[in-house]
C-alpha cells in the first residue's frame, strides 16, 4: 500500500466545498475502483488558521477556495487507511503539522512523518482532537465548535451509507457490514475494536455532547440536527 502513496498532487473527482457553519466544511471525493465516497473535513480554529481531516486532493480551483479560509496549519491523518494524499499536502504545505493516533502511527509514517499523535494536537476553544476507548489507539474523534452547535467527526469506526451495487461496493458494503445507515461495519469491528463495550460507551458519551449539531463520518453521510444523536446511539448498537 505505502508503494502506491507519493507525494504528487493527484486529483481524483470530487465535489465542491460545501460550508456547514461558519468555520467548517466539507468535501466529498472518490476513490480509484470504489463506488465509495470518502470525505475531507476543514475546520477554522479561533486564530484563523485551518484544520484539515483526512485531506482530498482538491482541483487547483477548489484548493484555492480552500486557502481563501485560512491558512492550512494543522492536517490530521485519523487511521492508516485515510493517509492517500497527506503526503502531497506536506509538500504543498511545507509548515504543515500532521497528527495521527498513536495506535496508527507506524502506518501513516510509512508515507508522512507524525509532529505527534492526538494527546500532542494543540487543541483550542473551536477545534479538540480525543483518542476514542476501546480501540486500541487507532482512531480518534474531533470536535468543532460553531455558533450553531457542537460536531463531532469520526473516521471509520462508524460507517453512514447506503449500499452499493457494484461489484467491490456490494462486498464492502454488504459482506462486510458497512451499509445501510449508521453502524459499526464488520470490518471496522475485525481491524480496529478491541474493546466493544468500552467503545460502545464512548460513542454514547458522544451522543449526549451538549448542543451536538451533527456527526460526519469517512464515508458518507452527515446526520444533523437530532438525527446526529441518533445516529451514534445507533451505531452503539452494533456492538
Amino acid at each position: 500500500m505505502a508503494a502506491r502513496i507519493s507525494d504528487a498532487w493527484q486529483v481524483l473527482p470530487h465535489g465542491p466545498i460545501e460550508q456547514l457553519s461558519e468555520n467548517l466544511w466539507r468535501v466529498e471525493g472518490s476513490l480509484k475502483g470504489m463506488s465509495l465516497k470518502r470525505v475531507m473535513t476543514v475546520a477554522r480554529r479561533s486564530d484563523g488558521s485551518l484544520v484539515i481531516h483526512s485531506a482530498i486532493a482538491l482541483a487547483e480551483k477548489e484548493q484555492r477556495e480552500l486557502e481563501a479560509l485560512g491558512t492550512p496549519s494543522l492536517l490530521i491523518v485519523p487511521n492508516r487507511g485515510h493517509r492517500l494524499d497527506a503526503p502531497a499536502y506536506k509538500k504543498r504545505y511545507p509548515g504543515l503539522r500532521v497528527f495521527g493516533p498513536r495506535g496508527g502511527r507506524k502506518g501513516i509514517e510509512e508515507v508522512v512523518a507524525l509532529d505527534g499523535t492526538y494527546e500532542d494536537f494543540p487543541g483550542d476553544d473551536t477545534v479538540r482532537c480525543e483518542t476514542l476507548k476501546g480501540v486500541g489507539d487507532e482512531e480518534g474523534v474531533m470536535l468543532v465548535r460553531s455558533s450553531d452547535g457542537t460536531t463531532v467527526v469520526l473516521n471509520d469506526v462508524v460507517f453512514n451509507m447506503d449500499r452499493k451495487k457494484d461489484p467491490l461496493g456490494w462486498f464492502f458494503t454488504t459482506v462486510l457490514g458497512s451499509a445501510p445507515g449508521p453502524r459499526v461495519s464488520r470490518l471496522t469491528r475485525l481491524l480496529f475494536v478491541k474493546d466493544g463495550k468500552a467503545l460502545r460507551a464512548d460513542l454514547e458519551r458522544l451522543a449526549a455532547t451538549p448542543q451536538l449539531v451533527r456527526l460526519i463520518v469517512a464515508h458518507e453521510k452527515v446526520a444533523s440536527g437530532a438525527e446526529a444523536a441518533s445516529a451514534l446511539r445507533q451505531a452503539a448498537t452494533y456492538l
